[in-house]
Parts: C-alpha cells; sequence; structure tokens
C-alpha cells in the first residue's frame, strides 16, 4: 500500500499532557488524535467530523522524532474574560488576569506516515501536501503555534510480521514482543502513556504506553509486526 510521507515542524509545540492541570506539561510528540488534526486541517475536514474521517479503523499513523527533544517553561497569560474583564486590572477581589506556567517543546520537528483506505481522502490530503496549502491553520498543539510542513513523498509500505531490527518511529508498546527491545549505549529511551483513539464525541476510547528515542535515533526492537517503506526504514503505525 501506499503510504503519504511529510515533515512537520515549528519554532515551539504544547502536547498537553491529560493529567496535568495548574502547571500545563506536554508530551514529547503528538499523540494520534492530534495528528489526525492535523490531517483535517490539510485536508479540509472540519473539526466535528475529521476524528471520523481520520478514524484508526480508515487511517493509519506512524510517528517518527526528527530532533531532540528540547523543552522549555515559559508564563502565559490568561485573561478573564467573564463578567466583561477584558482588561487586565484588578476589579475587587477578582483577578482579571493570571499567568500559568507551561511547558513547551522548543523547535520540535516530526516525519508523518498516513495510509488511508479512502482513496477521494487520500487523494485530497496528498495534494494539499505536494502543493504546500491547507484548508485550515496549521498548529503545534495551540493555534498560538504554528506550523509548517513539507512534502517527503508518497512512499510503498509492506506489512512484516515477528522482525527485528531499528525501528525509526515511535513504538507503541502493545507491538513489541517480550522482552524485545534491545537498550543500546548512547541512547536515551523514555516511554509515556497517551490516548490512541479518540471517537467522535472526543472521549478516549484507548490509551496505550509508547517508547521513544528522545535524540531521534531509531531504536532496536523485536515486533509482533511492523512496516517496511521502499526506502528501507522499518516503521510502526498506530
Amino acid at each position: 500500500m501506499k503510504a503519504l510521507v511529510f515533515d512537520i515542524y515549528g519554532d515551539f509545540g504544547h502536547f498537553k499532557k491529560f493529567y496535568t492541570t495548574s502547571s500545563p506539561l506536554t508530551f514529547s510528540f503528538p499523540p494520534p488524535p492530534t495528528v489526525r488534526g492535523m490531517l483535517g486541517a490539510i485536508a479540509g475536514v472540519d473539526k466535528t467530523a475529521y476524528l471520523n474521517v481520520f478514524s484508526h479503523k480508515n487511517c493509519r499513523i506512524a510517528i517518527r522524532i526528527l530532533s531532540p527533544i528540547k523543552k522549555i517553561r515559559m508564563g502565559i497569560n490568561h485573561i478573564n474574560t467573564k463578567g466583561n474583564y477584558w482588561i487586565p486590572v484588578k476589579k475587587g477581589t477578582h483577578e482579571a488576569r493570571t499567568q500559568i506556567r507551561t511547558e513547551f517543546l522548543k523547535n520540535p520537528a516530526y516525519r508523518i506516515y498516513v495510509c488511508h483506505k479512502d482513496e477521494g481522502v487520500f487523494g485530497r490530503l496528498v495534494e494539499n501536501v505536494m502543493e504546500h496549502k491547507t484548508v485550515y491553520t496549521l498548529s503545534m498543539g495551540l493555534s498560538e503555534l504554528l506550523a509548517d510542513f513539507r512534502y517527503v513523498g508518497l512512499w510503498e509500505v509492506r506489512e512484516c510480521s515477528n522482525g527485528e531490527g531499528e525501528i525509526a518511529t515511535v513504538i507503541p508498546m502493545s507491538a513489541v514482543e517480550e522482552y524485545g527491545i534491545r537498550f543500546e549505549e548512547g541512547k536515551k529511551y523514555f516511554k509515556e502513556k497517551i490516548s490512541v483513539n479518540m471517537n467522535q464525541d472526543r472521549v478516549v476510547e484507548r490509551y496505550e504506553d509508547v517508547l521513544f528515542e528522545a535524540q531521534g535515533k531509531p531504536i532496536y526492537a523485536r515486533t509482533k509486526v511492523y512496516w517496511e517503506v521502499e526506502n528501507g526504514e522499518r516503521i510502526v503505525f498506530f
């Protein structure tokens, strides 16, 4: 089958961890539901429909980290817009502006691999990526964090089973055989629990632990299934 491959990058990114509230932390890469939103922005699928159009049963996604993960923290001013508090001044006991310390990714860059069952949707997505155009504004998690992208290729991918070798993308732990990770010197391994499937009502149907290398290096693993790309890369789809 064919996979659309493109890179997405920006100056800053923030993909909020679901278990943080007062001091938001960010995932190191965009979870699959966020990537589906990015695909919707490029293809012109409304925010009320993209989770259905690019659902797991229709669309397979793989994510590769291209640049080392760097995180910084900055304060964001939140304005209270209730009760006509439109200017940052004190009114009675209420403070109109609140500063929240927020974690951001610095210079994030990722390679996205996409396959889709619907030829019409896939064709529109491929055309827009190749022509470097979007229908809606593309961002790195927050609307203020604008993103750019570049077309890489339309590559053939082949599904394989019970393989051992270097995986270029982040790896869902459900795809890894028992004791299937070879930990190598000079690599930084991390595991995060992310949302994988989200329904049309924005209710998460499945969370999963995902393994990644923080410098963007491949991980040597023995997996139950992987996909081999025509350029020789091995990837694992969500």
